[in-house]
């Protein structure tokens, strides 16, 4: 199968999904991250809904063996260390996610109908990325 296709499929449905949880709205996000205000529970339902249907088709995968549709097997990351660079780059996210809402997914989704405000967090975004690719790149 293309995997080309198969990836736009895989951004598709989940972009619908954010769509239709309403996880493209900022105020959600921050809503959730909001413990000692408004707290909304809207991102908790969706993450155990997301870990409902995906542990058992996982498990169920994962025991009757062979291969992915677009891959020669299936691969888990290597890396278990919790280091330092792994606890900066989940610090950066957090930080941006709870300054502007967005998360990378919600805010590509989001783009065509978002302001200048959002281009400028997914410029930078990007270059966050790149620069976080040219360090480990130099580190090894």
């Amino acid at each position: 199968m293309n995997r080309t296709l198969v990836a736009g499929l895989s951004g598709l449905l989940f972009g619908v999904g954010l769509a239709l949880s309403g996880m493209m709205e900022p105020s959600r996000v921050l809503g959730f991250l909001d413990l000692f205000g408004r707290w909304d529970p809207t991102l908790a339902f969706v993450m155990v809904s997301a870990l409902a249907v995906n542990t058992p088709v996982q498990w169920w995968l994962r025991r009757r063996g062979g291969a992915p549709l677009c891959a020669p097997r299936y691969e888990l990351p290597a890396k278990t260390l919790v280091d330092a660079p792994l606890l900066i780059g989940a610090a950066c996210f957090g930080i941006g996610w709870g300054l502007a809402g967005y998360c990378p997914g919600p805010a590509l989704a989001s783009l065509p109908q978002g302001g200048l405000t959002l281009l400028g967090f997914v410029l930078a975004m990007v270059v966050g990325m790149a620069l976080a690719r040219r360090i480990q790149r130099r580190l090894g």
